[in-house]
């Protein structure tokens, strides 16, 4: 074992973003507890795509995690719309937890594209789309 001297500045520092990390398991309770992890369709066996929700579906976070290191990964995916109790043609908003940029995604059929270069897992908050 040896200590060493860090450069926390250094270019692949991770601070920031476990930092921002545990800010959002701090504010979703979906991600405070072992409960209520389901794994849904990805068409893309690079990436493994899963999501956490509380049991009265009031915080849904779903989770997209690139298995390949140097390629960027790109796949259709399945939003969980049944779980709310939303057919496969319903809308919804989404809100990716580490930028804070919002969306509605429209359908049960969605796109992603996860590039290890700038971000190898997306974390993204479901929420119903209110009329």
């Amino acid at each position: 074992y040896e200590i060493r001297p860090r450069d926390y500045t250094a270019p692949g520092n991770m601070l920031a973003e476990l930092a921002q990390l545990n800010r959002i398991r701090r504010q979703n309770p979906a991600l405070q507890t072992h409960l209520g992890v389901e794994f849904f369709q990805c068409y893309n066996d690079n990436i493994l795509y899963f999501g956490k929700r509380t049991a009265d579906r009031s915080n849904y976070v779903l989770v997209a995690v690139s298995l390949d290191p140097h390629n960027v990964q790109e796949a259709h995916f399945e939003l969980p719309l049944w779980e709310l109790g939303l057919d496969d043609n319903a809308s919804t908003n989404g809100e990716d937890l580490m930028t804070g940029h919002r969306w509605t995604w429209h359908g049960k059929t969605q796109f992603m594209r996860i590039d290890p270069g700038y971000q190898p897992f997306g974390i993204w908050r479901l929420t119903r789309v209110e009329v």
